[in-house]
């Protein structure tokens, strides 16, 4: 019997020691920091301000130096190469003979017909005399008259046949490298030697058609070379072509650069850059401040000590900054730095980088 009634008070016992066991293991999770209703930390991140700055938009691409004029001398007619009057590489003024070929026969036509434009010449004269008195018909008269304007004719054609047996400089320049030498039969069209007028030199890029409306006549631009390191040649643009190109969509711009050094030559390949735009009150962050989310760009910004995750538009981008053309005002601080850890309306303690540990 006494172990009888023993026995229930035990298990009475140990449920209640467990149950206020339970109520204290609840009562000390209620207690641990950080469970829902306590305040969470604020997050330790770096802060910069959006800041006003002169920027300059400018529009970078490639092309072509070429000569300001180039031309390949070649004969019109045939002949032999009597003499050669330059040197190679050397700078020759316009009108200056280049090549001179053999001119016996030409002058020997020229002298032919001379002679026989003075034959016709005076029997001209006789017959004006004699249709004047009515000895000699008026078909006679007419004949003479054009026989001395074809001998005329004649004679003019040869005379240029001679001219063109010195072939001159068309334009101030410098000689190439010639293709002949004296002696040589040469025939028309055969090429001679080139004549390049090195200054000013052309630059030949092409644009996207989005700067159609900057590009104008007259607008400076600056080109470096490979060839000459370290040094930037200024020129400006003289000329526009109106088609745009429906492949790629760009248009052809041409422009003049001095060279009066001659450092610059036709062929090479420079990079060009043009001013197509300036702000002087852009809006301006720095460049890691921006969090990209897909195809759109964010900002963290800290409005009274929480993050607000903000839509930006950028613009102009340059090393260390971007242009925000849209979502931000000036003196409104974006976090540079921590952005991995945060989350929007999360609280932060905002430091400056040189503040910062």
């Amino acid at each position: 019997m006494p172990l009888t009634w023993s026995l229930p008070r035990l298990l009475l016992g140990g449920t209640a020691l467990l149950l206020v066991a339970v109520g204290c293991s609840r009562g000390d999770q209620s207690a641990t920091p950080g469970a829902p209703g306590t305040a969470r930390p604020a997050l330790p991140v770096l802060v910069a301000q959006a800041r006003t700055e002169h920027l300059t938009d400018r529009l970078r691409a490639v092309g072509t130096l070429t000569a300001n004029e180039s031309v390949l001398i070649r004969p019109e007619i045939p002949g032999r190469v009597e003499r050669i009057h330059f040197e190679e590489g050397q700078p020759v003024k316009a009108g200056e003979p280049l090549i001179t070929l053999d001119a016996a026969e030409y002058r020997a036509q020229v002298a032919q017909t001379e002679a026989t434009v003075t034959v016709n010449r005076l029997n001209f004269q006789r017959a004006l005399d004699l249709v004047k008195t009515n000895m000699l018909s008026q078909q006679d008269y007419d004949q003479a008259q054009a026989r001395l304007a074809e001998s005329r004719a004649l004679l003019q054609r040869h005379q240029v046949m001679l001219a063109k047996t010195v072939l001159r400089a068309p334009f101030d320049g410098v000689a190439g490298l010639r293709q002949v030498s004296p002696g040589a039969y040469v025939q028309p069209g055969q090429d001679l030697v080139n004549l390049e007028d090195l200054d000013p030199l052309k630059i030949e890029f092409r644009v996207p058609e989005r700067h159609a409306g900057a590009m104008t006549v007259g607008r400076a631009l600056m080109l470096r070379v490979d060839a000459v390191s370290g040094r930037e040649f200024s020129g400006e643009i003289y000329a526009i072509d109106p088609r745009l190109d429906a492949a790629t969509r760009t248009f052809a711009l041409r422009g003049r650069v001095p060279n009066s050094d001659g450092l610059l030559r036709p062929g090479m390949f420079a990079q060009v850059e043009l001013t197509v735009g300036e702000r002087p009150q852009a809006i301006v962050i720095p460049e890691q401040a921006i969090v990209p989310r897909g195809e759109k760009l964010y900002v963290f910004k800290v409005v009274d000590g929480r993050v607000v995750f903000t839509p930006v538009g950028t613009g102009l981008r340059l090393p260390g900054i971007v242009e925000i053309v849209e979502g931000l005002g000036v003196g409104d601080t974006v976090v540079t730095e921590g952005q991995m850890k945060l989350r929007d309306g999360m609280p932060v303690a905002a430091q400056a980088p040189e503040t910062a540990p």
